[in-house]
């Protein structure tokens, strides 16, 4: 190695070559971006900003930055699949307007799980009138529904909440973090209209589903 004009060594083309390049903001940001994007893809549950900036080391409000810059990215026409906050975290699915063929698409794959029309009612119910008891649920529905409550429970569509003060205290019943999931509601101010109940029971009647008994799930 020859000493250059000041008395140091050279550096060989060798050592050059192995010293790494500075990283920049923009490229620190794009991996930050690719990294919790592949954690939305893979996580079941939504994830928030606070579970994935201690995992890679990161200030919550840098991640919320990100997912908001994710979830913009995501709306673009050209995208199918959106990044969006659902039930308190982000979770990656498919966009609202593409929902008719990806469903046709799986259905050609494996039957899908279906409520049965007594169910779907039994739920609109309790979603629009939570907290609510069993007998407040079956005088509404106008038939007993203690079968259709057991089928939502196990669902995890819904839960109990205590109690009413009223005589004989009856349970109250409201919906769940896995009805928001289900439905893809952020919270349930996005609780889907009326009409979009009905169309779903009109759709449940269209593919035929028999319900034989009024109890049964």
């Amino acid at each position: 190695m020859q000493p250059d004009q000041e008395g140091h060594p050279e550096a060989t083309t060798e050592q050059l070559a192995l010293e790494p390049e500075p990283v920049s903001a923009h490229e620190t940001d794009t991996h930050l971006k690719a990294v919790v994007e592949a954690i939305i893809y893979v996580a079941e549950e939504p994830v928030t900003a606070a579970q994935i900036g201690p995992v890679l080391g990161q200030p919550e409000e840098a991640v919320l930055r990100v997912l908001a810059q994710l979830a913009a990215d995501s709306n673009a026409p050209d995208r199918g699949v959106v990044i969006r906050e659902v039930a308190g975290g982000y979770k990656m699915g498919t966009k609202p307007e593409h929902h008719e063929v990806v469903r046709a698409f799986a259905k050609s794959l494996k039957p899908p799980l279906k409520l049965s029309l007594a169910a779907l009612e039994t739920l609109a119910v309790i979603a629009y009138k939570q907290p609510i008891t069993a007998p407040e649920v079956m005088a509404i529905r106008g038939v007993q529904g203690a079968g259709v409550l057991k089928t939502l429970l196990e669902r995890k569509l819904i839960t109990a909440c205590g109690r009413k003060s009223v005589l004989g205290r009856p349970i109250l019943y409201r919906t769940t973090k896995e009805f928001l999931l289900q439905f893809g509601l952020k919270d349930l101010s996005e609780l889907p209209t009326l009409k979009e109940f009905e169309d779903l029971r009109r759709l449940a009647l269209d593919e035929g589903e028999a319900e034989p008994h009024p109890d049964n799930g």
